[in-house]
């Protein structure tokens, strides 16, 4: 899915901190968070945040770039994409 549209949020919009950016970047997967739908890349963003302690953080983020690099899986459950 290219371009998600963040309208339909439940959730108040997360911004993507600097060092995730960097990360996915650097991994390049930023392509594949992209491609998730919006209420995806919002709530792995939030989930990252609401992490008070670094080591946390740095867990939770590193899950997310090991779901996104398989592609399959989204938060720990089965994930097949959006249908085309």
């Amino acid at each position: 899915m290219a371009d998600p549209t963040f309208d339909n949020l439940k959730r108040p919009r997360q911004p993507m901190p600097g060092w995730v950016k960097a990360l996915l970047d650097e991994r390049g997967l930023m392509a594949a968070y992209r491609a998730r739908p919006a209420y995806q890349q919002n709530d792995y963003l939030g989930w990252i945040a609401r992490a008070k302690r670094e080591a946390t953080q740095q867990k939770r983020c590193a899950q997310m770039l090991d779901e996104l690099a398989r592609g399959d899986v989204y938060m720990n459950m089965d994930w097949r994409g959006q249908p085309t």
